[in-house]
């Protein structure tokens, strides 16, 4: 009796083709920049009204809220404009890339246009996946501000990665950069930031389903968070050098409890940056180029 082989994941998003979604805020407010200051534990917050946005910030605004009853197992949306229609969907950010004509500014009025940039099948290590690019550019007084690109992977199917049994949560990082941030993360911090994020992924918070269903030791870090952290560096060392483009990527998870640091070295025209455990000396990744 042969086993039943399952189409391949481009099977299933051949005639796909969502259109573009435009939204407005009528104001860019200050709070959730205030909120996630309060999050990274900064002394003040960074922007105020009519301030520039530091890179990446974006993601607290333009927050998708569907009601409970469309939420899958696993806290994720069931259904969603640029979600494929793939069964047993397991969703997970690879990487992107953001590119900041000019930052955007509090108070203002702003324009998110989204679109499907491409789509694209791969063969790896643990099967087939589905890479899906999401292009957004922001806009405000009728200019493009910042255009920025996310890759997420799909599969179908739980991932069979393998994952550490146990957590060392004394374990401190080496590294000899010029450029180091040290965090030690806690379910406090990775709960107020799903919130402000409108991130009800369980991975985040539910340590018994993390085990149980996806075969994490904990909680799993948000990988936003260290990009975030990770573009942290260049504004609190050189906060006079503009970030004009940067990329970055999700290399392997970090969990709650474990001490990580982001660490990076400036060249004459950007930097390198990654994030560090005692495990592993790159979680994510990231090259930023100044103005």
């Amino acid at each position: 009796m042969h086993a039943e082989v399952s189409p391949p994941l481009s099977s299933y998003v051949e005639s796909w083709a969502p259109g573009p979604v435009v939204e407005r805020e009528p104001v860019l407010p200050v709070g959730p920049a205030a909120a996630l200051s309060a999050v990274l534990d900064l002394p003040e917050t960074v922007a105020g009204v009519d301030a520039p946005l530091p890179p990446l910030w974006q993601w607290l605004y333009f927050l998708s809220w569907p009601a409970r009853s469309e939420l899958g197992a696993d806290g994720h949306p069931r259904d969603g404009h640029f979600l494929p229609p793939i069964p047993n969907r397991q969703r997970m950010w690879a990487g992107g890339r953001c590119e900041i004509l000019e930052p955007l500014r509090l108070g203002m009025s702003t324009e998110r246009i989204s679109t499907l940039h491409t789509v694209t099948p791969k063969q790896g290590r643990t099967g087939e996946m589905l890479f899906v690019t999401e292009r957004r550019e922001f806009r405000q007084r009728g200019r493009a501000c910042v255009v920025e690109e996310q890759d997420i992977v799909y599969r179908s199917g739980r991932n069979a990665a393998q994952h550490p049994v146990t957590l060392d949560e004394s374990a401190v990082p080496l590294t000899d950069e010029p450029w180091r941030l040290p965090l030690h993360p806690d379910p406090a911090l990775l709960f107020r930031f799903s919130a402000l994020t409108a991130n009800a992924h369980r991975i985040h918070y539910d340590a018994p389903y993390c085990r149980a269903e996806e075969g994490y030791p904990g909680l799993v870090v948000h990988g936003p968070l260290l990009a975030l952290l990770m573009l942290e560096l260049p504004r609190r060392h050189s906060p006079d050098r503009r970030v004009r483009s940067l990329a970055f990527r999700f290399h392997s998870p970090v969990f709650a409890g474990e001490r990580l640091v982001a660490c990076g070295t400036p060249s004459d025209d950007g930097a390198e940056l990654r994030i560090a455990t005692h495990r592993d000396d790159r979680h994510a990744s990231a090259e930023v180029t100044f103005v």
